[in-house]
């Protein structure tokens, strides 16, 4: 059991714990590609995005521009050639993604007791319009555009750690961290020795399969909340 009193900042993935990825990743693909997809399976296209998302991060750029990426690995592996305006409508989908309907509540009751900050796979401008989804100001953001990095690379970790002790005054040992992938978060967060609490939300199909222990499970943000502050 973890002892939630022993922290005073919650750090959060956001895609896949607070955004449903998963569905705003489909509708993107379904809507770039067409009726080129009308007949795979979401499992089989969630699949396949996330070997390519995984390999169109290195070298180091712009989410935008690896959602593109992303696009056109996949639909080239299907013998699909896509347009730059297709690449590019991908690029820009992460603004249409879903937050789960749970997530604002939560933060909310959550921000009550503690600093929230996120350490996000995106760009900025693209986290932004996330965050007005969510309805809420997190105290910190850190974006995989700060650090010129995408997790599961433990300097975003570093890079976040360093960052709120500068901004906010809370060391490492005092940050509980919260995420959705065993492979982005969990696996790199326990590597570096940090708490960690798993939000084991439907679905891991956008993310490679990944070995991780975090130290305490909950099946979504409601349940983590209300176990947390006793609401």
């Amino acid at each position: 059991m973890v002892d939630y009193q022993a922290y005073d900042a919650l750090t959060f993935d956001c895609y896949g714990t607070l955004i449903d990825w998963e569905s705003g990743i489909l509708a993107g693909l379904r809507a770039a590609l067409g009726s080129e997809v009308a007949e795979a399976t979401d499992a089989e296209l969630l699949g396949e995005f996330s070997t390519h998302e995984h390999d169109a991060e290195v070298p180091y750029k712009g989410y935008r521009e690896v959602l593109g990426l992303t696009l056109r690995m996949l639909a080239s592996a299907r013998g699909i050639t896509t347009t730059p305006e297709q690449e590019a409508q991908f690029g820009g989908s992460v603004v249409d993604w879903p937050a789960f309907p749970d997530s604002h509540d939560a933060l909310v009751e959550l921000q009550k007791h503690y600093k929230l900050v996120v350490i996000t796979n995106c760009d900025d401008d693209l986290f932004a319009a996330s965050a007005k989804r969510l309805g809420i100001k997190f105290d910190e953001v850190i974006t995989a555009q700060q650090v010129g990095s995408y997790k599961p690379n433990i300097d975003n970790f570093h890079f976040a750690h360093e960052k709120v002790e500068r901004t906010l005054g809370i060391t490492k040992d005092r940050i509980l961290h919260v995420a959705q992938s065993l492979f982005h978060d969990h696996a790199p967060a326990k590597s570096i020795g940090m708490t960690t609490v798993h939000i084991k939300r439907r679905g891991n199909g956008a993310a490679p399969a990944a070995s991780a222990a975090p130290d305490q499970v909950f099946p979504d943000m409601a349940s983590f909340a209300s176990a947390v502050t006793g609401s």
